[in-house]
């Protein structure tokens, strides 16, 4: 098994025709991904290496059955895209685009929540990938295989590290959440859903400085978390006050501090490495054991 994404996924790409969209469409599809079209409304009855573009999200789910949409498209019209396929009761929405406006990323959150029937991966994120079955984003697919290890992290260069150097073990799924202030899936969702996989024994969950997601995750893993999950957590030496990367990595005082964050984790059980190389090798002695 695989959490929200497995070899009968069947993705659209929103964006296609840009020079993004159609260069990581054809790396998804290169990595075994069944994407099903495309969208978009200026480029409709074209297609892009065969795959038919479509006009809208809903005409695209209409004809092709797709279930995942991932969104290639410039920060100015995200917002709109996000509700369109919203709208079309997309299951699966991975957004990848960075530098959303966070007031219109707050806005396709709520509104995806008042629906109720789309779980949104992102905005700002690689994606999600389950090794040898499909990759929705940007996640290089050559550097790990199918196995029993979970990953979540909210980055996305530490995801592609922590994959290749776990690439003897290999993954169920890989999800990138993305560093964003708002984001649609959280560790603890994928905590969750990972729990409750048959296929995936043990958990790798990277976090990094600013708010309080990692902390609040500490406290779930406590209450529902059986399987082994080790830990990483980015930003050890950011100093106080700058933004460090993503949007949502900001320190205030105490307040969201790496070291704050490893005493919650470790408070629980969860073993938590001082690089991402330590925290490979943690959970490289889990499975051995």
């Amino acid at each position: 098994m695989a959490i929200w994404l497995t070899e009968s996924s069947r993705v659209i790409v929103q964006g296609i025709t840009g020079a993004e969209g159609t260069r990581h469409t054809r790396r998804m599809v290169a990595s075994g991904t069944n994407v099903v079209g495309g969208v978009n409304p200026r480029k409709a009855g074209t297609d892009v290496d065969g795959i038919p573009v479509f006009a809208t999200v809903e005409e695209a789910r209409k004809e092709t059955g797709a279930d995942t949409s991932v969104v290639f498209v410039p920060p100015a019209f995200a917002k709109d895209a996000a509700i369109e396929a919203i709208d079309a009761e997309m299951p699966l929405l991975v957004v990848i685009t960075e530098g959303i406006p966070v007031q219109d990323s707050a806005y396709f959150y709520n509104y995806s929540r008042e629906r109720g029937n789309t779980r949104i991966v992102g905005p700002n994120c690689p994606g999600l990938i389950s090794p040898g079955r499909s990759n929705a984003g940007i996640i290089p697919a050559d550097i790990t295989k199918p196995g029993r290890i979970g990953l979540v992290s909210k980055s996305g260069t530490l995801t592609y590290q922590m994959m290749y150097e776990l690439r003897d073990v290999g993954f169920s799924t890989c999800v990138g959440i993305g560093g964003d202030p708002v984001i649609g899936t959280t560790h603890i969702d994928c905590l969750a859903a990972f729990q409750a996989d048959d296929d995936t024994d043990a958990i790798v969950m990277i976090g990094e400085i600013g708010g309080d997601a990692e902390e609040r995750a500490a406290e779930f893993i406590r209450a529902n978390v059986t399987k082994p999950v080790v830990g990483y957590v980015a930003g050890f030496t950011a100093p106080e006050g700058k933004t460090m990367g993503h949007a949502g990595a900001i320190v205030s005082g105490s307040s969201g501090t790496a070291a704050a964050k490893q005493a919650a984790l470790e408070a629980v059980g969860v073993r938590v490495g001082k690089t991402p190389s330590e925290t490979a090798r943690l959970m490289a002695e889990i499975v051995r054991a």
